[in-house]
């Protein structure tokens, strides 16, 4: 069955209305006392809901103590010789395009620093997934009993969602993946700081389709900008998981939402479903 999408005017509009949706299901979870999930992305599509987010929570006054952070891969680097079996481990958190960076940056850190001490996210409720042990992470967001609202985004030019790239089984859970090439490429714009492809890692840690699909209780799509109208093309003609596209998983999602901006929408027009 085809999600149908709901249109926004520009990604700040989408932001403040997506916000306001995380906002009331953080105080319906401590209301209920239990700990709120959200998967996040890392990269643009969702910046505007987490600056929007942070707004919202400062005008509210809103606990965020029951919150935790999902976040749904990060780049990995090989580690020589493997230490404790591992091959891979989590690149610096320091550097620019760590996924664990923009969590703590462009997240936790505004969002903390308006509901001020003892209210905020701790550090142990930022989550990224280890690559010494990926199957971990699945059991760990099963036992916090699952997530709430996982935000997806769409990679532009392939369809990447986290790190699962062309091809990806719709049962895949969390795991280390060789990143495809047209995913590196679509992160040299997400991250400026790439002063070319040889500077973009090539492995990295993710969570599986199946994590998403079977350990959320709801999904909302991310998609906005004039380099998203092939996105928008495959997302709104999906009923379920399509290989060559991986991003279309949302639709087979528990209560999956569609969110574009216009600009996204005037885009799609110039492609044709391949």
């Amino acid at each position: 069955m085809r999600v149908s999408p709901i249109v926004f005017p520009d990604p700040e509009a989408l932001g403040r209305r997506l916000a306001v949706e995380i906002a009331d299901e953080i105080e319906e979870a401590a209301q209920a006392g239990r700990t709120y999930a959200l998967g996040c992305p890392g990269g643009r599509s969702a910046l505007t809901t987490y600056r929007a987010l942070t707004q919202v929570v400062a005008a509210r006054g809103t606990d965020l103590g029951h919150v935790v952070i999902v976040m749904m891969d990060e780049y990995i680097e090989a580690v020589a010789p493997p230490a404790r079996g591992s091959r891979y481990r989590l690149i610096d958190p320091e550097l620019p395009h760590s996924c664990l960076r923009f969590g703590r940056k462009e997240i936790v850190e505004p969002l903390n620093q308006v509901v001020g001490p003892g209210r905020g996210i701790t550090r142990d409720r930022l989550w990224v997934p280890d690559p010494s042990d990926p199957e971990a992470y699945d059991s760990r967001i099963a036992e916090a009993g699952g997530i709430d609202l996982f935000l997806l985004a769409s990679g532009a030019g392939d369809g990447h969602i986290a790190f699962n790239p062309v091809g990806s089984s719709v049962d895949s859970r969390t795991r280390v993946v060789v990143l495809g090439e047209q995913t590196r490429i679509d992160n040299l714009s997400t991250f400026p700081t790439f002063r070319g492809l040889e500077d973009v890692p090539d492995h990295g840690v993710t969570v599986g389709l199946d994590t998403i699909r079977s350990l959320s209780r709801r999904v909302v799509m991310i998609v906005h900008g004039r380099d998203k109208g092939r996105a928008v093309r495959r997302l709104t003609q999906a009923s379920g998981y399509e290989a060559d596209w991986p991003a279309t998983v949302f639709a087979a999602c528990a209560r999956p939402q569609l969110y574009l901006d216009q600009s996204a929408v005037a885009a799609s027009a110039s492609f044709a479903l391949l």
